[in-house]
């Protein structure tokens, strides 16, 4: 054979595996996904697995108009930097059609204005911080959890009717923490003008000296506790707490608390009494829940956790925006995403046209050391519709598009 013809046969060899590699392309819908995987493996695990889940079942229907979903998955190392180089890189090199993701407030700033300067469709899935939807809202990004704002602000008729004066808060010091305190403060005070907030202890994230800060507080003797810790900060305050007599004849009032992610590591040392916002998987009987838990279930053999919820209705939030679409464009998926409505296993939601903000809720409840597991009862669903300023409020708070 000379040398033209295996050229020949070559050149069409890779123009038929390269058509191949267009015709699979074009057949795939590619999901970028950044977080802090890590970082923060006790949300983020079952978190990977709600996403796979909805992955699996979306595929299994037939995808969505007419294409396969496919995750592509990096981590951020809980870095802003290292999101925004995953990010570029899953947009230029990988091609994926849309963003989602993101766990730790600051990455998903990052991720917000990544989302503004490349044009690019973002879905942030867990990042509480209201400064993604309000003042450095854009028209790229949308959020699906509910906010800092919205979280504290169910918490507050709770702290309110305890009628308690004088206040100490405990949070990481960051964004995510200076925010949730930043708002408790303003709406304790709006409901209970006389209240006192005596002491403040804000340790860096992931970092916290328990002793001292349990100590600190317990000098200053307040009457209420309001707590924004999580993960191992949570269960070293805790634990330091309770051999220090903090929580004794003392109201609690803790963020994301009864979460199992968190509640859950505390095994015997959970409390009792706490006023919190979690996930009682065990207790809620609808039929979206039930249908997604026994998915669950089947799939893992474990429960599901908050961030399996979160994992979940992040993609089949994207899956009905593309449908809606009938594409990926970005201006299309914006158009698409403006009033979205759709079931998740935690109801009904709908992503605001104003802000961008979805209204999923969460519930309340107090926490319970149910013979040496720590459970949540007398538990409510909010609503998150609830909980969220009007249009023209949203309107002074974020800038104009």
């Amino acid at each position: 054979m000379n040398t033209i013809n295996r050229w020949t046969i070559a050149g069409a060899v890779f123009l038929t595996a390269s058509s191949a590699l267009t015709v699979q392309a074009q057949n795939v819908i590619k999901i970028g996904e950044v977080n802090s995987y890590k970082a923060q493996p006790a949300f983020l695990e079952p978190y990977r697995k709600g996403l796979e889940l909805a992955v699996d079942q979306i595929n299994a229907a037939g995808g969505v108009n007419g294409k396969k979903l496919e995750l592509v998955i990096r981590d951020d190392n809980g870095n802003p930097g290292d999101a925004v180089r995953a990010a570029e890189e899953l947009v230029s090199r990988e091609r994926v059609d849309v963003l989602t993701g993101t766990f730790l407030s600051h990455v998903g700033l990052a991720l917000t204005d990544f989302a503004k300067q490349r044009k690019v469709f973002f879905l942030a899935a867990e990042p509480l911080t209201d400064k993604i939807v309000w003042q450095n809202g854009n028209r790229y990004t949308f959020r699906l959890r509910p906010s800092t704002y919205m979280q504290v602000a169910m918490l507050v008729p709770e702290a309110a009717a305890m009628k308690k004066k004088r206040w100490a808060v405990v949070y990481p010091n960051y964004e995510y923490g200076q925010s949730a305190v930043a708002t408790f403060k303003q709406l304790l005070k709006k409901e209970q003008p006389d209240v006192e907030f005596v002491a403040e202890q804000a340790p860096p994230l992931g970092k916290v000296d328990a002793g001292s800060v349990v100590q600190a507080l317990a000098d200053a003797k307040p009457d209420a506790i309001f707590n924004v810790l999580f993960g191992a900060d949570l269960s070293k305050f805790v634990r330091e707490g309770n051999t220090r007599g903090l929580f004794q004849s003392r109201e609690v009032v803790s963020l994301l608390t009864g979460e199992p992610e968190y509640m859950d590591p505390l095994k015997d040392e959970a409390p009792n009494g706490w006023v919190v916002t979690g996930y009682p998987w065990y207790g809620i009987n609808t039929p979206e829940h039930n249908a997604f838990r026994t998915a669950y279930e089947a799939k893992f053999k474990d429960y599901p956790r908050l961030g399996s919820i979160v994992g979940y209705s992040a993609i089949i939030s994207l899956a009905e925006g593309m449908k809606k679409a009938k594409s990926t464009e970005t201006e299309k998926m914006i158009a698409a995403f403006k009033g979205l409505k759709l079931t998740t296993p935690m109801g009904p939601i709908e992503y605001r046209a104003e802000d961008h903000q979805s209204t999923m809720g969460g519930y309340v409840g107090r926490t319970k050391n149910d013979n040496g597991k720590g459970v949540m009862v007398n538990y409510r669903y909010m609503d998150g519709a609830k909980f969220l300023p009007s249009a023209a409020e949203v309107a002074k708070l974020r800038p104009a598009e």
